[in-house]
């Protein structure tokens, strides 16, 4: 069986190819050695199943070692009806893995399921059960988010916590690891029914995990020297890793997903099959334009929460700055969701998140004030000879929509998000012939370089609020600097004035060698 990219399910290395986890995985397993129950809480597609295949396989390949994976997804409401249904359902669970590696003991495993119907009961068994196997038993769970929301759940994991504090005297299991995208330590447990006001959390025996679940660039790079071994093709692979996490900041679904384009859709179409930088690059451009089910689920995490959906506005389009705090709410659920990490502060994970939250947020602003963007205007008009982009043209015709609108109702809300009109803006002019890819700037301006691909050619479009002439000459030198490290001659900066008395002015300056058009609105 040929190998592949795989971005769905569980990788196997035998049918994958994957990025090098083995110092992760080694961690695990120390965590596992000692005896520490720990919950692997990572957003969608972040390779906790994966993990959780490996780290059975290795475990039940170890003398002395029981390793029983069992999922919760899928498994429907019946087995949270009652006690009983829950304790048998979870031993059959047990049971069905250990029939695989262990035939004896898991038949006899399934003989005793009718024999428990309590999770007293339960408890009970699983110390028989410790005994009986002789070995360390470590049982991993998936998708505990699929019940987390369920009283007899959060009861069952009181079960094997309870035990846990108890282990130097009754026989347990050796380690528990549950995976899923929330945190369960902070899940409540109400210990009787008739107490109404006494909690107590069922996980907070749960070890700290901090074993980075994402793919450095030394990671990637072994994958990448196997595909190209195996399909006789040269890859820069050292540029090209460092590539994929300039763009994934190592996101493990990101990171296949590019690599799964390059190698089926841009590979095949390259003369020379020689996968560079700029393969990623291309990569990066077509799959922030798809759809797909991560990114299906980023935009509707951030529709269902309105004060998440801001904030990521407020770090995509209006580049403010926002401490980062886990204990802050809206912070931490972004964290949980994979949207938001910590980068000198608050900043969104990853520069294809960033461009896909854009574009959507840009393209909902498009639906929402189609009237004033008319297409019949955009259609070619600014085409050059060669394929090119009229970019004066295009910030000009820019400037005079927002002067048309200015002085109407609109007036404070193009103040505030005069970017993500802008970025509206130009999204039918680039009209799938062409990308704006964001570089946020940190200075003392704010400003957001725009780098547009539009066919063949490169153009850089700096936004900036006017904050005062040495700050604008400040400017102006990094967007040439930036040019220059583009290897570009031409520039343009959209400037929003916000003063009283506006200025609607344009000019061409030569700037350090480069020339740069600006336009304020």
């Amino acid at each position: 069986m040929k190998k592949r990219f795989n971005i769905t399910g569980v990788c196997f290395p035998e049918q994958h190819y994957m990025a090098d986890s083995s110092a992760k995985y080694a961690r695990m397993l120390e965590m596992i050695e000692q005896g520490d129950y720990f919950a692997i809480n990572r957003p969608r597609q972040y390779g906790k199943t994966t993990a959780l295949f490996q780290l059975t396989a290795k475990l039940n390949q170890t003398p002395g070692y029981l390793a029983l994976r069992i999922s919760f997804e899928g498994i429907g409401d019946r087995p949270f009806e009652h006690e009983a249904a829950l304790s048998k359902s979870f031993i059959g669970s047990l049971a069905a893995y250990c029939d695989r590696v262990d035939p004896v003991l898991g038949k006899w495993m399934e003989e005793q399921v009718d024999a428990v119907s309590s999770l007293s009961e339960l408890s009970d068994y699983i110390s028989v059960l410790v005994k009986k196997a002789a070995k360390k038993i470590v049982v991993l769970i998936d998708e505990i988010d699929k019940s987390s929301n369920n009283q007899l759940f959060l009861s069952l994991l009181g079960v094997l916590r309870n035990k846990y504090l108890d282990r130097w005297e009754v026989p347990t299991f050796h380690s528990v690891i549950l995976t899923g995208v929330h945190d369960v330590k902070s899940l409540k447990l109400k210990l009787r029914p008739d107490e109404e006001h006494k909690y107590n959390s069922p996980w907070n025996i749960a070890a700290d995990f901090e074993v980075d679940m994402s793919f450095s660039p030394s990671e990637i790079q072994p994958m990448l020297e196997a595909f190209a071994l195996d399909n006789q093709v040269q890859v820069d692979t050292a540029a090209v890793a460092d590539r994929l996490f300039y763009y994934t900041s190592g996101y493990p679904f990101l990171v296949s997903k590019l690599c799964k384009i390059v190698a089926e859709k841009l590979l095949p179409t390259l003369p020379n099959k020689h996968w560079t930088s700029a393969t990623v690059d291309q990569a990066a451009s077509m799959l922030v334009r798809e759809s797909n089910v991560n990114f299906d689920e980023l935009i509707k995490n951030l529709e269902n929460n309105p004060t998440l959906y801001q904030l990521a506005l407020a770090l995509v389009i209006n580049e403010q700055d926002f401490p980062f705090d886990l204990n802050e709410p809206v912070t931490n659920l972004g964290v949980v969701y994979g949207i938001f990490t910590n980068r000198n502060g608050l900043a969104i994970h990853n520069r294809i998140y960033q461009e896909v939250i854009a574009s959507y947020m840009s393209a909902k602003l498009l639906v929402q004030h189609q009237g004033q963007f008319p297409a019949s205007e955009f259609a070619g008009s600014y085409l050059l000879p060669g394929q090119g982009l009229n970019v004066p043209k295009a910030l000009l015709k820019f400037q005079e929509l927002m002067k048309a609108e200015y002085n109407k109702k609109e007036r404070d809300f193009l103040e505030r998000q005069g970017r993500l009109v802008f970025l509206a803006f130009l999204k039918p002019i680039l009209n799938g012939h062409g990308h704006a890819f964001k570089e946020p700037q940190i200075s003392e301006e704010k400003r957001l370089d725009i780098l547009i691909t539009y066919y063949q050619h490169q153009y850089v479009i700096e936004l900036k609020l006017w904050r005062g002439q040495q700050a604008h000459e400040n400017g102006l030198n990094q967007l040439a600097d930036y040019l220059d490290r583009l290897g570009l001659q031409e520039g343009a900066l959209l400037i929003f004035d916000h003063q009283e008395q506006k200025q609607w002015k344009s000019e061409e300056l030569n700037w350090k060698g480069k020339r740069i058009f600006a336009v304020w609105t």
